[in-house]
């Protein structure tokens, strides 16, 4: 399993958080019983975007409030591209406005959706995102979406933004705010909701839902969006367990 520099460091947070849990945690009366550890389900997670750590690498500061949401509901683990070796094991990948994948890789991402995997894509056709880092910046985000066919091979279109500048959009039942979002059609067996705003697609044995957006995860920090983002997060876990649950 290929996790990378970020992903080793991000494992050696989680593993401080759960030594601080035990140390505070009340004495348990002794029982001959052994108790079963409580697992949660995995989740690869496969982002531009600085959600593991600050844009500039820092041991301080941790992850951003995504992260954190994340962490309680899943066991993250970040990869570096979603190829087959780094999703063999794991049923649900949430790739958040990712870098371009190589041809090679796209064909083995869909062979693992094909097979019953089950994916969230951030699409974003217009990140707002604030950088630091200088335009060429190999890791800064892409200032787009950068789709190489994958969209295209799942009978999707993404088109957009439709709006300059921070939204309010009904997904459901819920408001959420995004910034800059975009639409999608689809031209498949892909079933487009909420104003082209999300896409959901039964691929094979497995499932993908596309939200035209990424910047609603911007809820922490500098340059962070600013308005009613209560429901944000909650659009994020419930469409990971959606998928999760084969909905």
């Amino acid at each position: 399993m290929r996790r990378g520099a970020l992903a080793a460091v991000a494992g050696l947070l989680l593993v401080g958080g759960a030594a601080i849990a035990v140390k505070v945690s009340a004495p348990q009366p002794a029982t001959n019983e052994a108790q079963p550890a409580t697992r949660l389900p995995k989740l690869a997670l496969l982002t531009s975007l600085p959600l593991l750590f600050p844009e500039f690498f820092s041991l301080e500061g941790g992850g951003s409030p995504a992260l954190a949401l994340l962490d309680r509901h899943y066991e993250v683990d970040p990869i570096a591209v979603a190829d087959a070796a780094s999703l063999s094991g794991k049923p649900l990948l949430l790739m958040a406005h990712p870098r371009a994948q190589p041809a090679e890789v796209l064909v083995e991402l869909d062979g693992w959706v094909r097979a019953g995997g089950h994916l969230l894509l951030l699409a974003d056709p217009r990140l707002d995102w604030p950088s630091e880092r200088p335009l060429g910046d190999s890791l800064r985000p892409p200032p787009d979406f950068a789709d190489t066919g994958l969209l295209a091979h799942w009978g999707l279109t993404l088109d957009g933004p439709t709006v300059d500048g921070p939204a309010a959009r009904r997904v459901g039942d819920e408001e959420i705010l995004f910034v800059s979002p975009g639409r999608l059609t689809s031209r498949g067996t892909c079933r487009i909701s909420d104003g082209g705003l999300v896409a959901r697609c039964r691929i094979g044995l497995g499932a993908v839902t596309v939200i035209a957006d990424a910047d609603f995860l911007n809820l922490g920090g500098p340059g962070a969006i600013d308005g009613p983002t209560a429901n944000n997060f909650e659009l994020l876990i419930r469409e990971l367990s959606r998928l999760g649950t084969r909905e």
